[in-house]
């Protein structure tokens, strides 16, 4: 192995386990190697958007739009310990992603019957005295509806092999099969049905101290060591600039003008090629439990 090449192992591996956790090595080989059937099978587009480093700036932006629904973001302020062990929760959420996209059939509906388990005894009621079940049905579709959302348009722009209209058509169609066994209803399954699914949920999306503190922590205050503060910079860049018009004033972000925009997209161009680098050539099986 060349020097280049040890150097990209190791930072590719510093980088998964950080992602992937403590265990993620043995996770990894646990889902991609058991024999058995999967739900989706090679070339899958749920493969292709989830196994791509595109899934680094779709799941920060994924957790801004989530967090603008207050009972969402109330249930994941009081009960998800983003703040405590965020490196953790992000494990859990990598791994679950990469369990129900690339394990076996047996192992993802383990997988999903465990969150299911978590999910009934998570209840609370948010500061404006609205009571939520993490469990709901409506909840459940709005975490589904912004994580696709924020997966299918980063993939798009930094995607390695971008999907067309048929191709996210059938990412969301599979993408649902998830979500509809893990609870929610009327989930979209084409991109006509997303951007209507979207629309109906702008009357409940509201400001909050909550929603602020988290957007704050993740762009000003990030869990990551100083060695990866200037790619972890980008990636912000990147998932802030990609944000629905309509949101910047409800997180109380800056909209970036054209020129930002631009800049925005070069700096998420430059992370997610270094980080599909790192990870070196065969991406499904690296990004985390992504895949």
């Amino acid at each position: 192995m060349s020097p280049v090449d040890s150097m990209r192992d190791r930072a590719g591996t510093s980088l998964f386990l950080r992602v992937a956790g403590p265990d993620g090595l043995a996770t990894r080989e646990r889902i991609h190697g058991t024999p058995g059937p999967r739900w989706f099978g090679p070339g899958a587009p749920i493969r292709t958007v989830h196994g791509d480093a595109s899934m680094f700036v779709g799941g920060m932006r994924a957790l801004l739009l989530q967090s603008l629904h207050p009972a969402a973001m109330a249930a994941v302020a009081a009960h998800s310990g983003y703040r405590g062990d965020p490196w953790g929760r992000l494990a859990r959420t990598s791994t679950f992603i990469a369990t129900t996209t690339f394990a076996t059939i047996d192992d993802a509906t383990a997988m999903i019957e465990r969150v299911r388990s978590v999910h009934d005894r998570i209840r609370g009621v948010t500061p404006d005295g609205i009571e939520y079940v993490a469990g709901d049905p409506t909840l459940l579709r709005w975490v589904h509806v912004a994580e696709v959302d924020s997966f299918l348009r980063s993939h798009r722009v930094y995607g390695q092999r971008p999907l067309d209209r048929a191709g996210a058509d059938e990412y969301l169609a599979q993408a649902a099969r998830v979500a509809v066994a893990l609870g929610a209803e009327r989930v979209p399954e084409s991109v006509a049905e997303l951007e209507k699914a979207l629309d109906e949920f702008r009357p409940v999306l509201a400001p909050s101290a909550a929603a602020r503190d988290a957007a704050d922590f993740l762009l000003h205050e990030p869990p990551v060591p100083r060695s990866l503060r200037p790619g972890y910079t980008l990636l912000a860049r990147a998932a802030v600039a990609s944000m629905p018009d309509w949101s910047f004033d409800i997180l109380g972000l800056e909209r970036p003008g054209p020129v930002g925009l631009s800049a925005a997209r070069t700096a998420g161009a430059v992370a997610t090629r270094s980080i599909r680098w790192m990870l070196g050539p065969d991406d499904a099986s690296r990004v985390a439990g992504i895949g």
